[in-house]
């Protein structure tokens, strides 16, 4: 599989993670590991990735684990010309958490605020984690596999 620069730099530094090769737009997406989310965050705002495009979390599989992507963007050589990176943390069902990112950037506040709420991710050392869409009471993560809607009844050969 082709390598970008970031995945053959993270190999000569001996960083462990898995390229996952290029979307359509030709984005290089990386899994990284959730212990080393800290570390590489800081060397790609270091590196010019200052802009956190967006942040969403999604359910992989019913029994399997949950992902956590950051879209990030370095504007280095105009704006018509931005460089994007796609990075992929997995954590497990039972136990998921990852370190938050909002001391690096600061548009992750709310983002990975909403990734907890619906998907149940634990961001780890967040200021304000706690339900943003859903009441506090709310029990369960409606955005997973396995979610079931408390009182809800399928209405049958509805006509």
């Amino acid at each position: 599989m082709q390598q970008g620069w970031l995945s053959n730099w993270l190999v000569k530094h001996e960083v462990v993670h898995r390229s996952l090769g290029f979307d359509h737009r030709g984005i290089e997406t990386l899994q990284i590991k959730a212990g080393d989310w800290d570390s590489i965050a800081v060397i790609l705002y270091v590196y010019g990735y200052n802009y956190l495009c967006s942040q969403c979390a999604y359910d992989v599989a019913p029994s399997g684990s949950l992902a956590s992507v950051y879209h990030l963007t370095r504007i280095q050589y105009g704006i018509d010309n931005p460089e994007e990176v796609c990075i992929k943390i997995f954590a497990q069902k039972d136990n998921p958490r990852i370190p938050f990112v909002f001391w690096v950037w600061r548009s992750a506040d709310f983002q990975e605020r909403e990734s907890y709420d619906m998907v149940g991710i634990s961001y780890d050392n967040h200021p304000r984690l706690k339900r943003i869409l859903m009441p506090e009471s709310w029990i369960g993560w409606p955005l997973r596999k396995d979610y079931i809607t408390p009182n809800f009844y399928e209405i049958q050969d509805a006509h």
